[in-house]
C-alpha cells in the first residue's frame, strides 16, 4: 500500500475522503510548524505519529500513521508486514515508558528484517513514546536520530509526545471522529451546551428539545465516548476536538 503525501493542516487534503476508512492509513508527514518548532529544541531526523483514540484505529492496527520517514522504507515495511516482527510494537503496547529499539529487541527479540530495512534507509535509533490513558495505549510517537537520545532528551520528548500526538491527529479527529462514532447533531449540540455548564432543563430551552430527549442524547453520547458521566463526556469530547 503506497504512503500518500499528506498535509494535515490543509483542509483541502481531506476533500476526496468522505470518511475515516477511506482515508489512506499510511501518510507521509509533510513539513509543518509543530515538528519544526520541536526540532529547534531537540534535533531529530524523523518523527512518526501512530494511532487514534478510536476503536479499530489504535496503535498496533497500522490504520493511521503519519510519518516523515522515507516513504519507500515505509511502503516496504507495510508490504512485508514487518509490524508483526518489530519489537517496538509489543514494547509500545505495554506503555510502561519510552523505549528504544535496542531495549525492545533485548526484551522481545531482535528482528533482522526490520533492522536491515531501517539501516538501509538511514533510520537510526528509533525511540518510541507511548500515548494513552491509565487503561490503554491508543497511540505512539517515534523519534529517530543517528546519535542516541540522552536521558534528558528522552525525558523532554516524553513530556511533549502526548500533546504532539493530540495536535497532529486533531485535524483527522475533527474531520471524522463524530462521523466514525456515529454521534448525531442533536447529541453534539446537547454536549456542546452541557460544556457551558447548562442543566438538562437549560439545554432543553436552548435547543428546543424535550428534557427527556436531552437526557437521552446525553446518555447516548456519553456511552459512545466511553465516558462514565456527563462531565467525563464533555472532557473527552473537548480532548477529541469534537466541541470547543
Amino acid at each position: 500500500m503506497p504512503v500518500v503525501p499528506f498535509s494535515l493542516f490543509e483542509p483541502s487534503s481531506f476533500a476526496h475522503y468522505m470518511d475515516l476508512p477511506s482515508l489512506p492509513p499510511h501518510r507521509h508527514l509533510r513539513l509543518n510548524f509543530l515538528t519544526e518548532f520541536l526540532r529547534s529544541s531537540i534535533t531529530f531526523d524523523y518523527v512518526s505519529v501512530g494511532g487514534l483514540k478510536l476503536a479499530g484505529f489504535e496503535f498496533g492496527n497500522a490504520r493511521s500513521i503519519d510519518s516523515s520517514m522515507p516513504p519507500l522504507m515505509l511502503e516496504q515495511y507495510f508490504e512485508r508486514d514487518l509490524g508483526k516482527s518489530d519489537p517496538l510494537v509489543p514494547a509500545g503496547l505495554l506503555g510502561r515508558r519510552a523505549i528504544t529499539e535496542t531495549e525492545a529487541s533485548d526484551e522481545f527479540g531482535i528482528s533482522n528484517d526490520v533492522l536491515a530495512l531501517t539501516r538501509q534507509f538511514g533510520v537510526m535509533n528509533r525511540t518510541l513514546f507511548p500515548v494513552g490513558t491509565d487503561e490503554s495505549i491508543y497511540g505512539c510517537v517515534i523519534f529517530t536520530r543517528e546519535q542516541p537520545f540522552t536521558s534528558d532528551e528522552k525525558q523532554f520528548l516524553s513530556f511533549v509526545s502526548t500533546p504532539l500526538h493530540a495536535a497532529l491527529t486533531k485535524p483527522i479527529m475533527d474531520r471524522y471522529a463524530s462521523q466514525h462514532l456515529e454521534i448525531t447533531p442533536g447529541e453534539l449540540l446537547c454536549l456542546q451546551l452541557a460544556s457551558r455548564g447548562y442543566t438538562s432543563e437549560e439545554i432543553a430551552v436552548e435547543s428546543r428539545y424535550e428534557i427527556r430527549t436531552v437526557d437521552s442524547y446525553i446518555r447516548s453520547v456519553t456511552k459512545k465516548l466511553d465516558a462514565s458521566n456527563r462531565v467525563e463526556a464533555v472532557a473527552e469530547a473537548i480532548r477529541r476536538g469534537l466541541i470547543a
